[in-house]
């Protein structure tokens, strides 16, 4: 069995978080939880690319990915899902799936 790394570990237990937020209907919880693991992903990414951001904040890093210049407009499109604002009745305006979209980034930026 592969060890897991500690962003690995992180990582699925956001996930494990976020998926029985939802199994109970807390949607808001499954949001929060899919953004710290979107956040673990791309601290991770930047790691490996020689980056080093002084916060602990998974609102950072995404803010921080989704400005990068560099980055491809497919992984833009997914981070700007998770700094989307909630509508007034707590709802996603846009529609995503962001604990799809958190596996999805893992893939497409961690990808071995």
């Amino acid at each position: 069995m592969k060890h897991l790394g500690t962003w690995e570990h992180r990582f699925n237990k956001e996930l494990e978080m976020a998926e029985r937020a939802r199994a109970s209907g807390n949607e808001g919880m499954a949001r929060v939880c899919t953004r710290r693991a979107a956040g673990i992903v791309i601290a991770e990414y930047l790691r490996l690319q020689g980056l080093e951001l002084k916060t602990h904040s998974a609102y950072d890093y995404l803010r921080y990915l989704s400005l990068s210049p560099d980055i491809p407009s497919d992984v833009k499109s997914v981070v700007d899902h998770f700094l989307t604002r909630i509508t007034p009745d707590y709802r996603l305006p846009v529609e995503a799936d962001l604990i799809a979209e958190s596996r999805w980034l893992r893939q497409r930026l961690l990808a071995e």
